[in-house]
């Protein structure tokens, strides 16, 4: 098993750590709770930072002359420029943060789906966008994992979440720790991982490894970060999965049996058909990496992205259409 670095994850603090929602409450989120014993959190709740107790009255959303404020229509408050210094002022102080897991729907964290009202009485709401603080984080920090507590209950969103968010640590910890050497190895254990993520951008970071120029490590590590983040900005397309695998079959297909083979073609099948998850192929290469002993294909980290705690399967939501998750 992989020894995997622990990310550091900005996390709403109303999500299992604390009852700061505005009526008392705390949000159950399965994800969260489970990546207590993977993850070194950074709860916080904006809301209470600029100073609005528990309970509280709510805020919401107003479109005023065409621009978002940020009201309690209870009290009349606005607390447009409270919300916007301290998200400022909050995600300046960040250092080397992997990632955000925010409340969703929140006037305050949502990343979107905010319901935007044409005033602070009572009325429907008009359109919808991002909350304050949550629009905020998702400026400052477009490259890196944000979603909401909402949207990592889909298996495959969360897969692409936790991928990212654990290949993301361990480049911290060479870029802030390691050498070339480092970084070489690096590259060479998520080859397969980048392969299935964008192969346009895997031959870029080849290039900047490859280091003809004869750079220093400090030289080359900004460059591999920002090729780095390009190249995992999207999840990967089923097919890109299936053409990882079938490459790692290739390191042992002539010393299968037929019928071995046809059982992995078996479940390369249903996972095109969205039948099952991609879990069963990569367990059926995992079994024989072990049975053949491969240490290339061992150290890969396409076949353990993230913490096995981390992995469970939903046969339901287990392959969805893309333009749902995009």
């Amino acid at each position: 098993m992989r020894e995997f670095v622990r990310p550091k994850v900005v996390v709403s603090k109303c999500l299992e750590f604390d009852h700061c929602r505005y009526n008392g409450d705390m949000i159950s989120s399965p994800i969260v709770a489970k990546l207590k014993n993977y993850v070194d959190f950074l709860p916080v709740c904006a809301e209470v930072e600029i100073g609005l107790g528990v309970p509280r009255n709510p805020i919401r959303i107003v479109l005023d002359n065409g621009a978002y404020r940020l009201v309690q229509p209870a009290s009349g408050r606005d607390v447009t420029q409270d919300m916007k210094t301290f998200s400022s002022s909050f995600l300046d102080s960040l250092e080397n943060v992997e990632g955000f897991i925010l409340k969703s729907r929140s006037p305050s964290c949502g990343l979107k789906e905010v319901r935007v009202y044409p005033s602070s009485g009572k009325s429907g709401a008009v359109e919808k966008t991002a909350g304050f603080f949550g629009g905020a984080v998702l400026g400052m920090y477009p490259f890196l994992p944000v979603e909401d507590e909402g949207r990592l209950r889909n298996t495959r969103i969360k897969d692409h979440f936790l991928t990212r968010l654990f290949m993301l640590a361990s480049f911290r910890k060479v870029k802030n720790e390691g050498s070339m050497k480092d970084l070489v190895a690096f590259h060479t254990e998520n080859k397969f991982l980048l392969m299935a993520y964008n192969q346009t951008e895997l031959r870029e970071l080849g290039k900047i490894v490859g280091n003809r120029e004869h750079k220093s490590f400090k030289e080359l590590v900004p460059d591999y970060q920002g090729h780095l983040h390009n190249a995992l900005s999207r999840a990967p397309r089923y097919t890109s999965n299936v053409n990882v695998l079938m490459h790692a079959l290739g390191h042992f297909s002539e010393d299968l049996s037929s019928r071995e083979k046809s059982f992995f073609f078996d479940w390369i099948q249903r996972y095109r058909e969205g039948k099952v998850s991609l879990c069963p192929a990569i367990n059926t290469i995992r079994s024989w990496i072990v049975r053949f002993e491969d240490e290339y294909l061992m150290s890969q980290t396409f076949f353990e992205p993230y913490p096995e705690g981390m992995m469970e399967v939903d046969p339901i939501h287990s392959h969805i259409r893309e333009d749902l998750w995009k």
